[in-house]
């Protein structure tokens, strides 16, 4: 049985074009991940729109989404917690931000301390 497309997305963007001299250029933009020493990251604590749970939310990384992903893994595996890694944030569940910026300075990353 074949996928259903719910949206335009699914089909990758592009339809169809009526321009006769139209040329699809496809630009795959993949970011470049910078070294831990020139990343400049935000450690913050978020409690709003998760049901009043804290969460702690790693802001400012620049890179693929692989190596964010894979950050966002180390971190949950640091903590034994879930959270996700999506849009340039990494979310741990928890109040974990001296335990995560303490990891991510002794990786070479610069962190800063964001909020109470």
């Amino acid at each position: 049985m074949a996928k259903k497309i719910s949206s335009l997305e699914d089909l990758g963007g592009f339809v169809f074009s009526t321009n006769k001299d139209f040329e699809f250029n496809q630009n795959d933009e993949t970011e470049e991940t910078l070294d831990p020493n020139q990343q400049h990251l935000e450690a913050h604590l978020d409690k709003k729109n998760r049901g009043g749970k804290v969460a702690t939310v790693i802001k400012g990384f620049v890179g693929s989404a692989d190596d964010l992903k894979a950050l966002g893994k180390d971190l949950k595996t640091l903590c034994g917690v879930g959270g996700s890694a999506k849009d340039g944030e990494i979310i741990i569940q928890g109040n974990f931000r001296d335990k995560i910026m303490d990891y991510l300075k002794n990786k070479g990353y610069k962190v800063k301390r964001v909020g109470g």
